[in-house]
């Protein structure tokens, strides 16, 4: 989009509709953990921090991760929760600021899995939990992943369903399942972390699809089936970037062909770069383009929006782990011509910004209108504060 342009020559801009929930846009607010909240409650300056992108145009807001009801749901510190008087009271004031400023909002639910160790809030004696006993997701040798029993799953599957039903209660737009980047349900996804023999793993995809399936339909269970669910997936992890769940579209249709019928009404692909080819052998069709056309549902893509410049993260051998975090490095601005033109040829129907909308709250009404020579660029400092 160019300076002076007019909004509605972008498909950025145009309205979106699925089930109950209507945008204005097709702008997200990627999830972006931010670690400001010491007691896990949401407080004042998180309250603003959400109202100010609603304020700048967002149509729709994916929260930071936060945790699910689960004592083995917790690893990182100063991450909020989803359960809890205190904190859903916390939540209750960030969907009514979001919607006074016209936006929509969806929490994003989350266990860590096997990024979590023992010692650890808020049970020090629990353990990361997984499919199977692994090393922790960063080749931590002294402390194991438990492989989760009957009632382990059972029981954080619930948390999942309870944690929705609260986000319903609360008058969120819907939620947001983080099942990608090597937490808990990718976990199960993953043949490197799920080597169970049971009904929840197996040697194919297909098999090991089980778990996520069972936390979306206990979601839908408790939502009924119009409340709208993103599920955020992904190929790479945090541990290893050349990961892939699926090694073909026809293996990838095993997986979110049964989401999509288990009650998925959006589908988020998570890539480090949006435009890049999913299955590069096959076409330059990208991540989220194959998402689209296997389950018929809208996709949001996502991956250095706005950005230019981005850096790359250090590479490691064919077969090694990479056990290095995305780098949140200086970007220069780039413009959105590549996010029309792909959401334009069908690809993707929604898009969602994430390091471009921390720098700048007013990023979505600055391209809007064209001015894009007033945006702010992103810089690694703005991290330490929540604005």
């Amino acid at each position: 989009m160019t300076a002076g342009s007019s909004d509605d020559q972008s498909p950025l801009f145009r309205p979106f509709t699925t089930g109950p929930l209507t945008l204005k846009n097709r702008v997200v607010m990627a999830p972006m953990s931010r670690y400001f909240c010491p007691d896990e409650i949401p407080h004042d300056d998180m309250v603003q921090y959400y109202a100010r992108r609603a304020r700048g145009g967002v149509g729709l807001i994916i929260t930071e991760a936060t945790y699910i009801g689960h004592p083995s749901a917790h690893s990182y510190e100063n991450v909020p929760r989803f359960y809890g008087e205190a904190s859903l009271a916390g939540w209750k004031r960030v969907v009514e600021a979001v919607h006074a400023e016209g936006g929509r909002i969806m929490p994003q639910l989350w266990h860590t899995g096997s990024f979590r160790e023992i010692g650890m809030a808020p049970d020090r004696d629990v353990p990361g939990f997984g499919p199977s006993e692994n090393l922790n997701a960063f080749e931590n040798t002294t402390h194991l992943t438990k492989p989760m029993s009957e009632t382990d799953i059972a029981d954080v599957i619930d948390a999942y369903a309870v944690a929705a039903a609260n986000a319903q209660a609360l008058g969120f737009d819907g939620v947001e399942l983080h099942a990608a980047h090597g937490y808990l349900i990718d976990t199960f996804f993953w043949h490197e972390t799920n080597r169970r023999n049971d009904p929840w793993g197996g040697p194919t995809l297909a098999a090991r699809a089980r778990f996520g399936i069972e936390v979306v339909k206990a979601i839908r269970r408790r939502v009924g089936p119009d409340f709208p669910l993103s599920f955020r997936w992904s190929q790479f992890k945090q541990q290893d970037y050349r990961a892939k769940l699926a090694q073909t579209p026809r293996e990838l249709e095993t997986l979110l062909g049964p989401l999509s019928d288990a009650g998925v009404t959006i589908f988020h692909a998570s890539t480090r770069r949006f435009w890049e080819a999913g299955f590069r052998d096959l076409s330059e069709k990208t991540l989220a383009g194959w998402t689209r056309e296997i389950t018929g549902k809208p996709v949001i893509a996502v991956g250095s929006v706005g950005l230019a410049g981005v850096a790359s993260t250090a590479k490691t051998a064919p077969g090694q782990v990479n056990s290095a975090t995305v780098s949140f490095a200086d970007a220069a601005l780039d413009g959105v011509e590549r996010v029309e033109a792909l959401m334009a040829a069908g690809e993707f129907d929604l898009i969602a910004v994430g390091r471009a909308l921390l720098a700048d709250p007013d990023w979505t009404d600055k391209v809007r209108e064209g001015r894009l020579d007033e945006r702010i660029p992103f810089e690694k400092e703005l991290l330490a504060s929540l604005y």
